[in-house]
This record gives structure tokens, C-alpha cells and sequence, in this order.
């Protein structure tokens, strides 16, 4: 599949300080990739250079073929962008204020704004006022604004903030199915790991600038199972001897292992007559898994330098 968009060894130096550190990631369409990284890793940085409000240092970003550094305005045409909370204006309607930013680009008509208006849902609001409008209300205007101009690329930074359980599960079946129905690319950086895990196809990792880690969901749903078992250093000379991987966990381990391997592990516990309180599935979090690519870095970042 051709990819939407790609960072070709994406460079930042402020001063003498290198931010971001030759950057390659392709982004394809019908994807949700979500964007990770602790406090200060660059995903900010990263984020402005993609959506053309920062000139790189060095490299570059192609969106559809089209490359910012040969073509800026052409490039951007192909992006749409929601940063936080969509600023809109308050005293006029949802859908003059679509009208409003419609005006900005080329092609958008009429029925555009009614089939945008109809993707998110906002029918029976849309003639009110904004200053009526609750934060998930606004969330929706601010998705509907930005898919007005058919956007290849969709940027996300930090969509949900403030949004209630209800609202932000309803934003996320908004966006999932905008990425599936019209093939828009969806690049999400956010905090809440519990969210990036419920809305993203894979991850891109960043820390210090640098991009270590790139990967699907489906490979973050790897097996582990927690054993308790006496004594405990048996227990580890058996789970060594076989091969697994496993690391210490509360009062016993946490193993990688496929369902077929338990029982013959069991037989062996049994045979060398340990005790098993306890074994069953154990799900690492996406949480667990970032903390272990960073080293434990913060998770927070709303506004990442």
C-alpha cells in the first residue's frame, strides 16, 4: 500500500540543540497511528514540522506525493488539522462557522458541509450557536471543519482532552470510521495510553528526539500469564530451563508464553512436587509496554517542546 504520508530523516535544531533526530515513518491510508512519547521527547516539534507550522532543519515531509519542501501550499491542502479545543466563533452557528472556513478552500460546496455535518453527527444542533455548545458539541464542529476540504491526513493532538467517558467514546467512533469509510490517514498524539490503545491500528514511539519503536496493536497483544508458585527459585530455574520470558511479579512471575505451553509447565511443577496457587491470563497494558520502551519516562505530555 502507498503510504500517505512519510517523514524522510525529519531533522530540528534549535540553537545548537538537535530536537528531532532524522525521522522516517510512512503513514497509510485507513490507518489510525498513534503518536507516543514521554514529557520533552519532540512530539510537538514533530507534529508542527507535519503540519507546515515549523520549517525542518533537515529532511523532509511528503503528504500524497507531494513534498512541503517543493510544494508547501500544495502539500498543506491535503492536511486537516485539530489541535486540543477547536477555537471557533462562539456568537455565530455551528454551520455559518462551517461556511466560514469553508470560503478558505477551493471546491467546498453546499452539500459538502451537509454530508460533513451528517458524518459527525451534529444535524440537530448545527443552526445553534457555538456558545451553546458543550465541549463534545465543539469537538465535533472542530472534526467537521476539518474534513470540509477532503483531507488525505488527518492530525490529532490531544483530541479528547477535557471530554468526558461518553464523549470520548463517541469521538472515537466518529474518527474510526472517517479513517475507514474515506481512507484519510489519522495521526493521533495523545497521553491517554488507555485510548491510543482502543482507537489506534499501531504506534510510533518517540523519546529524546528519536523515533525507537514502531508497532502494530495486534503485535502489543502478546500472551503472558502470571504463575505463583513455592518455592520461587525453583520455580525461576524451571521457567530458565525452558526458555521462557519472564520477569518477577508480585509473588510470582510473569511469563510469555503461548496457551499451549502452560500444561506441559504445570506437568513439570507437578512432577517436581512445587505448590501452584496460582496461574491465568495476564494482559500487559499498553501503559506497561510504553514504560518499558522508555525506561519509565513520564506519559503526560500536552505540551511536549
Amino acid at each position: 500500500m502507498k503510504p500517505v504520508v512519510e517523514l524522510k530523516s525529519l531533522s530540528k535544531t534549535i540553537g545548537k540543540k538537535k530536537i528531532i533526530h532524522n525521522l522516517n515513518l510512512a503513514l497509510y491510508p485507513g490507518q489510525i497511528t498513534g503518536f507516543l512519547g514521554p514529557n520533552g521527547a519532540g512530539k510537538t516539534t514533530t507534529i508542527r514540522m507535519m503540519a507546515g507550522l515549523m520549517k525542518p532543519s533537515g529532511g523532509d515531509v511528503v503528504i500524497d506525493g507531494v513534498s512541503l519542501a517543493d510544494d508547501f501550499e500544495g502539500g498543506l491542502s491535503k492536511v486537516g488539522v485539530i489541535v486540543e479545543n477547536p477555537e471557533m466563533y462562539k456568537f455565530m452557528s455551528g454551520y455559518k462557522n462551517l461556511v466560514h472556513f469553508a470560503r478558505m478552500h477551493d471546491g467546498v460546496t453546499k452539500a459538502r458541509i451537509d454530508e460533513v455535518i451528517d458524518q459527525v453527527g451534529m444535524q440537530n444542533r448545527i443552526h445553534e450557536k457555538v456558545s451553546t455548545y458543550s465541549l463534545g458539541m465543539r469537538q465535533r464542529l472542530g472534526l467537521a471543519q476539518a474534513l470540509l476540504h477532503r483531507p488525505k491526513f488527518l492530525i490529532l493532538d490531544e483530541p479528547t482532552n477535557g471530554l468526558d467517558p461518553a464523549g470520548i467514546r463517541e469521538f472515537r467512533t466518529y474518527l474510526r470510521s472517517i479513517a475507514e469509510k474515506e481512507g484519510v490517514s489519522v495521526f493521533v498524539s495523545s497521553h491517554m495510553l488507555s485510548e491510543i490503545e482502543l482507537m489506534c491500528d499501531r504506534i510510533a514511539v518517540i523519546q529524546n528526539g528519536k523515533l525507537i519503536d514502531i508497532r502494530e496493536m495486534s503485535e502489543t497483544q502478546d500472551s503472558f500469564y502470571y504463575i505463583e508458585a513455592a518455592p520461587m527459585d525453583r520455580m525461576e530455574s524451571i521457567l530458565k530451563a525452558e526458555g521462557f520470558t519472564f520477569e518477577a511479579y508480585e509473588e510470582g512471575f510473569i511469563i510469555k508464553a503461548e496457551k499451549t505451553q502452560i500444561p506441559g509447565l504445570v506437568q513439570q511443577m507437578t512432577a517436581q512436587e512445587m505448590q501452584l496457587f496460582a496461574i491465568q491470563p495476564h494482559r500487559k497494558t499498553l501503559e506497561d509496554q510504553f514504560l518499558e520502551m522508555t525506561g519509565g519516562g513520564q506519559i503526560a505530555e500536552a505540551h511536549a517542546k
